[in-house]
């Protein structure tokens, strides 16, 4: 625990286009250097240089919304192909390929809450537990298979190493399997679900189109801010064009799907145009609490797999009970 009361004693990142602080001890040396030049050290570090400074920020600032959509198509297309590959297979293999990226996505979360030490095993044997319930079982074996690994979870606590926080170690690693596990085993059951692997791409494409439309809809219209204490970045505008964007992915899909109507396809994608960004909002403020900005570099530069995967997991589970009542 530090010394203000928080669990998490990690530096805090700054926020979105901000440049960090200078380390003092640099910025003395700049000062000390500067003073031993007089006027002309200092008329240089304000001359020239800053010049040359304020036009590399002046570049950054004035790139468009363009400028990150190459980034994002090269992580976005071999993600979607591998998806749609796993989907069509069905069974074992996008059960295995659901654990997988569980598995990282806990991993990364784990990580981020180290400074309690959860229990990353428990999350993953429970992972694993849900998903070959939803696999070859009904809602009653995934129920029972994430009730049965509190008792677990508490002997291998109580027979691990002493923490100093065991409270707040297992209740991070239940957030992790209720987060992470419950969401893909929604998808698992889905998948199976009758025209499911239909659904599961449609929920996906509303989700990654939405998304998209809320970022690009923001940096070009964003005025208001959304959740400033949770992403100072969101804003309502981009809020709103992203939901318009999910709604209108999910009908267009529809139009190539004669088993789905246009009512479904429309209450289908006002489900995945509400969770979506309530799962990357939940994301957000969690990133936030811990002082992260990204939880791992799986996708280089675009961050983690639950960076990637936050508001599919929300969406998956609400677009599995709509679906389940329409069905």
């Amino acid at each position: 625990m530090s010394d203000d009361g928080r669990f998490f004693d990690v530096e805090q990142a700054p926020p979105s286009g901000e440049e960090p602080p200078p380390r003092r001890r640099a910025e003395g040396g700049r000062r000390g250097r500067a003073a031993g030049r007089g006027g002309r050290g200092r008329g240089a570090a304000s001359g020239r240089g800053g010049a040359r400074r304020a036009s590399g920020g002046e570049r950054r600032r004035r790139r468009g919304p363009g400028s990150d959509l190459g980034g994002r198509v090269m992580v976005a297309i071999p993600a979607a192909i591998a998806v749609i590959v796993v989907n069509a297979a069905g069974g074992p293999i996008w059960a295995l390929a659901l654990l997988g990226i569980g598995i990282l996505a806990m991993h990364e979360l784990y990580a981020m809450l180290r400074p309690v030490q959860p229990v990353a095993v428990a999350g993953f044997v429970a992972l694993a537990g849900m998903l070959a319930a939803a696999l070859y079982g009904t809602h009653f074996h995934i129920l029972l298979a994430a009730v049965s690994i509190v008792p677990v979870l508490f002997v291998l606590v109580a027979l691990g190493p002493e923490r100093e926080h065991a409270t707040l170690s297992m209740a991070t690693t239940i957030l992790g399997i209720y987060w992470i596990g419950f969401a893909l085993a929604h998808a698992m059951l889905l998948r199976e679900l009758p025209h499911g692997n239909a659904i599961v791409i449609d929920v996906l494409v509303g989700t990654f189109i939405g998304d998209t439309g809320a970022y690009f809809g923001g940096r070009m219209f964003g005025r208001r801010k959304l959740a400033p204490r949770i992403s100072p970045n969101k804003t309502v505008e981009g809020l709103v064009i992203g939901m318009v964007c999910a709604v209108a992915a999910v009908l267009l899909a529809g139009l190539y799907q004669d088993w789905l109507s246009t009512t479904e396809a429309l209450l289908l994608g006002v489900g995945v145009a509400i969770a979506a960004p309530i799962g990357d909002l939940f994301e957000s403020f969690i990133k936030r609490d811990v002082g992260t900005k990204d939880t791992g570099r799986a996708f280089g530069a675009h961050g983690g797999a639950l960076d990637r995967i936050d508001a599919a997991l929300f969406a998956a589970v609400v677009g599995y009970y709509i679906w389940y009542a329409l069905a």
